[in-house]
């Protein structure tokens, strides 16, 4: 423990704010990386759910498709009986004994041409919902026959990126990691605490066009001349953000370059 206290002493501001600087490139990362994972399952999951929703549609349809087509076929039998019944009044109506017979025979027939006529309109009005009801079917399957590839390339995209992530978080999560073992205790309690309240999580930003580059308030021209000296952390007066130089990181690129 005492080791660890003397390492941190020998630290300068400039290397402590360069660790920071890289720990909150790192973190950024890994936030990224937990955004992108994090909506991903989530938009598969509201994909499902409507396959799912799809699905069930396609079947109510189908169960009203048969329903139409058992009316149909119901008010054809009920045409054939009524016709049948009509040839059969009729035949009596030759062996009549009376007026009175035959006209109540005559009045049974007429019932039964109505009947007739109500059962050819509701095979039309039937026949008009069934069409609709199997050009839904047709549309309903093929609306599922879309979200059905769509989901599966999704769901691809989404087991691809958790494969990649996952071996690029454990990276970053370990850098992260040995970053924070070098801190100062105090310093990385405010790094963190910083992060935590800011919206976008970042704690360490650069200087961007004289402005902080959290919360582009104006910095004055003394005070970045003393973060580009490095003697001293300073933060953000309006948004408490630890601010470093605009060249913070960029001796590093250009040694990685190299």
């Amino acid at each position: 423990m005492a080791k660890k206290i003397e390492t941190t002493k020998e630290l300068t501001v400039e290397d402590k704010l360069k660790a920071l600087y890289e720990l909150q490139q790192v973190d950024s990362k890994i936030d990224e990386l937990r955004i992108l994972a994090g909506e991903l399952p989530q938009e598969v999951k509201d994909m499902g759910d409507e396959l799912e929703g799809l699905k069930t549609r396609l079947t109510n349809i189908e169960n009203e498709i048969k329903e139409c087509e058992t009316q149909i076929s119901d008010h054809r039998v009920k045409i054939e009986n009524a016709n049948a019944s009509i040839s059969r009044y009729k035949e009596q109506q030759n062996n009549v004994r009376n007026n009175r017979e035959y006209d109540n025979l005559t009045k049974e027939i007429e019932f039964q041409q109505l009947e007739i006529e109500l059962s050819q309109k509701k095979i039309k009005s039937y026949s008009t919902e069934l069409e609709n009801k199997i050009a839904d079917k047709a549309k309903t399957i093929t609306d599922i026959e879309e979200k059905t590839v769509d989901l599966n390339q999704k769901r691809s995209e989404l087991d691809s990126i958790l494969t990649e992530t996952k071996a690029e978080t454990e990276v970053l999560m370990l850098r992260s990691a040995n970053l924070e073992k070098c801190m100062d205790t105090r310093l990385l309690a405010a790094f963190k605490r910083i992060r935590k309240n800011a919206h976008n999580g970042l704690a360490v930003v650069k200087i961007e066009r004289d402005s902080c580059g959290g919360c582009h308030s104006k910095i004055p021209a003394q005070r970045q001349l003393d973060i580009k000296l490095h003697k001293k952390i300073i933060v953000c007066e309006f948004c408490g953000r630890i601010l470093v130089d605009p060249e913070m990181g960029t001796e590093d690129l250009k040694k990685a370059k190299k």
